[in-house]
């Protein structure tokens, strides 16, 4: 690529999130370790660095740090929130550490809309997550940006072009977040805009031709958009030496294998083997509560049955899966050398450590808005690409507690008037994601003039672009209503249906 950007990952939970940003730009961008030597770097002669946020305090012994030379390269550096006040340490600014960090929306007053801030409204809202702060710039910066709490919310160096922001522009929350990086990428970097997703899939059938060579694959279906993308894209590199897996693990939603098989064999004409393993995985995760425990079981049972069924096909040493980037950041694989750990995500860190065959993770660098995109270039249907997420360990995270059949039969019927109710209805923003929880709680209730006690269901709805974060979906009262009563009617053991109105952060999209 003639003009990459190299973001230096120190373990932010947004560190792939900026990278997708930059892409939308139309600029080539890769995610590298922090501690990234520069000689490497140059030599890819990067056309910009970006360096990002982090967990950590810049002001603790042994911090995560940046090879010096970067910062004297010469070449274009943006540093977002810890990656600012790394700068400031280098380049004699001081720092302190703030008696109450800072989490949430604030107001930026942009000193002028000139530079990194052009076109910037003079107030424009920020999120800002950070307990550091500069207080002294140091020699050649100037301040270019505050807020109430933050008197140095965005600082630059037009000469030697390095610059920095407390704030996070690369999410949605920060309304000048796209024009400040824009500003930055093209404007003070002067990079084009030339990168597109067809050079993605250009790039991504070739490693996989390569990597394959004449080796048979198989690859995990689950049903949702991102192993449809990750077979269709496999497929068009090697042909017919993959093979495709579709596994009823008895946690899929009503209908769902029958409906997932067809579409597969008939629409993408895939060569498909279904299996029926429902017994196998609700055997495996009897008695299980433990939400961690759950998805690593899940993890195991998957690559055990895959190893079976590869072993009845000669030449198999690959297995495909759809793992997406929010999966790897949230687990926190050892690539993310300064991440924290979230949940395991199945296919991440729920794999076993021995396995017979390698990896193909093809949509491993993209986000789920991605995916789709990447879906309709390689021409697959919409009502493919459009389908909503569903998790790999399906049911299993939407049922808190045990699982039993019982229990299966209440979410799943349950989840299928939610679904049919949301996709009926007219709204605008039509939800990211939509499905109904098996909670452990059981309430009092009034049915028939006599006393029940009974389960209490919850409906999760949320809007989003990319997974990483996430807001409430603002259901009409009488739609949420219409769903309420059809649940508590239609579905045996429920009398109570709650809304969870949590935004992600704090919570996550899925309740386990």
């Amino acid at each position: 690529m003639a003009e990459t950007v190299f973001v230096l990952d120190f373990g932010a939970q947004y560190s792939q999130l900026i990278a997708r940003r930059v892409r939308e730009a139309g600029v080539y961008c890769e995610i590298v370790p922090f501690d990234t030597p520069w000689a490497t770097l140059a030599a890819r002669s990067p056309g910009a660095i970006i360096l990002s946020g982090g967990p950590e305090s810049t002001l603790v012994p042994d911090a995560p740090d940046v090879d010096p030379a970067l910062l004297s390269s010469g070449v274009p550096i943006l540093g977002i929130c810890y990656g600012m006040q790394l700068i400031a340490r280098h380049l004699g600014s001081e720092l302190v550490k703030l008696d109450h960090a800072e989490y949430g929306p604030a107001e930026l007053r942009a000193a002028s809309a000139a530079g990194l801030f052009a076109g910037v409204d003079p107030t424009t809202r920020v999120w800002m997550s950070h307990g550091d702060s500069v207080t002294r710039l140091g020699d050649g910066f100037e301040k270019l940006a505050s807020t109430d709490r933050c008197e140095v919310a965005a600082m630059g160096d037009a000469r030697r072009k390095i610059y920095g922001v407390q704030f996070h522009p690369e999410v949605v929350h920060s309304e000048c977040g796209r024009r400040v990086l824009d500003n930055f990428l093209h404007g003070i970097a002067g990079l084009g805009n030339a990168w597109r997703m067809d050079s993605f899939v250009e790039t991504a059938t070739a490693e996989i031709k390569a990597k394959v060579g004449s080796d048979r694959v198989i690859c995990a279906l689950s049903g949702g958009v991102d192993s449809a993308v990750a077979a269709t894209l496999v497929a068009r590199a090697i042909g017919e030496q993959l093979t495709c897996v579709f596994v009823d693990h008895g946690l899929l939603r009503k209908g769902e294998a029958e409906s997932v098989v067809a579409a597969f064999r008939d629409v993408l004409h895939l060569n498909v083997i279904a299996i029926d393993a429902r017994k196998r995985f609700l055997d495996a995760l009897a008695g299980v509560e433990d939400p961690e425990r759950k998805r690593v079981i899940i993890g195991h049972e998957f690559i055990r049955l895959f190893e079976e069924e590869a072993a009845k096909i000669p030449g198999v040493k690959y297995l495909v899966q759809g793992t997406l980037y929010p999966d790897v950041i949230e687990s926190k694989t050892p690539d993310s050398k300064a991440g924290h750990k979230i949940k395991s995500h199945h296919n991440v860190g729920g794999l076993p450590e021995h396995m017979d065959f390698s990896l193909i993770e093809p949509l491993r660098s993209l986000f789920k808005d991605e995916v789709r995109e990447l879906g309709r270039v390689l021409g697959l249907p919409e009502h493919v690409v459009q389908r909503q997420p569903f998790p790999g360990p399906g049911l299993a995270v939407r049922i808190i507690g045990d699982i039993t059949e019982e229990r299966l039969t209440v979410v799943r019927e349950a989840d299928a008037i939610v679904c049919a109710e949301i996709e009926a209805a007219t709204l605008d923003p039509k939800p990211w994601q939509y499905f109904a929880v098996l909670t452990p709680v059981k309430s009092v209730g009034v049915m028939g003039d006599g006393r029940t006690y009974a389960n209490l269901v919850a409906l999760r709805s949320i809007t989003s672009e990319d997974g990483m974060t996430a807001d409430w979906a603002r259901l009409p009262h009488a739609l949420l209503e219409r769903i309420s009563t059809r649940i508590v009617n239609e579905v045996r053991g429920v009398n109570r249906v709650a809304y969870d109105i949590t935004s992600k952060p704090p919570a996550t999209v899925e309740w386990e």
